[in-house]
């Protein structure tokens, strides 16, 4: 059995293990997923997903099926500064609400369970749906790279988004983050 991270209402973000290598490789592929990510190889994920110390992959599973819906990525979890970075942040059942719990419940693993200080992401600037989720969630806008990614002859812009430890838990004191989401 997986190993569990953190349990919500709905969902569960579980580590991945090997036989989600091939769900983790579609996903990215996806047509609706694939403009909006830089997708690792199959072999980056074999390293992440056996050697998973610095890195992990996390399936994100409905709680009732146990099927799985999305995808993430966290790197950073040895530094010395606590900084976690996410990316591929893919959900597979669109328009359900899934990408705020999976939010919610990797904030919750991040700063509750790891003691992160701060997270942060990059995403494409066109991507419009996945900034207002990033936003509503509380993530900041810290910084627009300009023409730094290189797709089918066009450059492309990514918006980086950060959230600090003391904005997670102000936003649990205003009650904008559920309760009952820092410990299994």
């Amino acid at each position: 059995m997986a190993e569990i991270l953190k349990e919500g209402p709905r969902l569960l973000l579980r580590r991945a293990e090997p036989e989600d290598i091939d769900y983790v490789c579609a996903l990215q592929e996806a047509e609706d997923n694939r403009d909006y990510i830089v997708p690792f190889s199959r072999a980056d994920h074999e390293t992440i997903v056996l050697q998973g110390k610095a890195a992990i992959d996390i399936i994100v599973t409905e709680k009732e099926t146990l099927e799985r819906v999305g995808y993430l990525h966290v790197a950073g979890l040895l530094l010395e500064s606590k900084e976690q970075e996410w990316t591929h942040v893919i959900i597979g059942k669109k328009g359900r609400g899934y990408g705020h719990e999976t939010m919610r419940l990797l904030k919750a693993w991040t700063f509750g369970v790891c003691g992160a200080h701060r997270a942060w992401l990059d995403c494409k600037d066109y991507n419009a749906r996945a900034l207002h989720l990033y936003e509503s969630e509380g993530m900041v806008r810290e910084a627009l790279i300009r023409e730094t990614l290189l797709r089918n002859g066009a450059y492309e812009n990514l918006v980086v988004l950060g959230i600090l430890d003391r904005e997670y838990r102000a936003r649990r004191r205003a009650g904008l983050e559920p309760e009952g989401m820092e410990s299994l």
